[in-house]
């Protein structure tokens, strides 16, 4: 009974190094092709209308954390294998919740980004693609002061969403 366990333990084992050895999956998620050895991630440009002084450089700060994190990727400032280029497109808040008396129970703040996705080792997997993220919060608070809360949260969805369509394929 134990040698079966056993067995089976290490057959498992195996397997999964096989998996990960290949270099085209990993247990973070991604399939990244075994020639793929470096990233760039360029500085997220701010160009909505309304101002955040810091998004910017918090999306680009945790898109550069993502990769280190869940890729074996090494980050370079220029011409890596796959590159990243972004641009935060809108910043807005808008009224999601009215109530009877036609006032605003609850906001949502919605930021939207831009990106633009480079394989220069696999140029099919070339793209250009918007995403956006929402937090809502109560409409008796002022933004400024949940603001930096809510752009926490959005940048973590964002971040994720662009690093799920950029090398975890979803």
């Amino acid at each position: 009974m134990k040698c079966k366990l056993l067995h089976r333990i290490i057959l498992l084992a195996a397997a999964s190094l096989a998996a990960a050895a290949c270099g085209i999956y990993s247990f973070s998620g991604t399939s990244i092709q075994p020639e793929i050895k470096t990233v760039t991630i360029n500085y997220f440009e701010y160009k909505a209308l309304r101002v955040n002084p810091s998004l910017s450089n918090d999306l680009t700060e945790k898109v550069k954390e993502d990769f280190r994190k869940m890729t074996r990727l090494e980050q370079v400032e220029l011409d890596g294998d796959i590159e990243i280029v972004g641009e935060i497109t809108g910043y807005d808040v808008k009224a999601t919740a009215i109530t009877a008396n036609e006032i605003a129970a609850q906001n949502r703040l919605t930021v939207s980004v831009k990106i633009k996705f480079t394989n220069r080792k696999y140029p099919e997997d070339d793209f250009e693609k918007s995403f956006s993220a929402y937090a809502d919060y109560d409409s008796m608070l002022a933004l400024d002061s949940v603001e930096a809360q809510l752009c926490e949260q959005i940048v973590e969805q964002l971040s994720n969403d662009i690093f799920n369509a950029t090398v975890a394929n979803w």
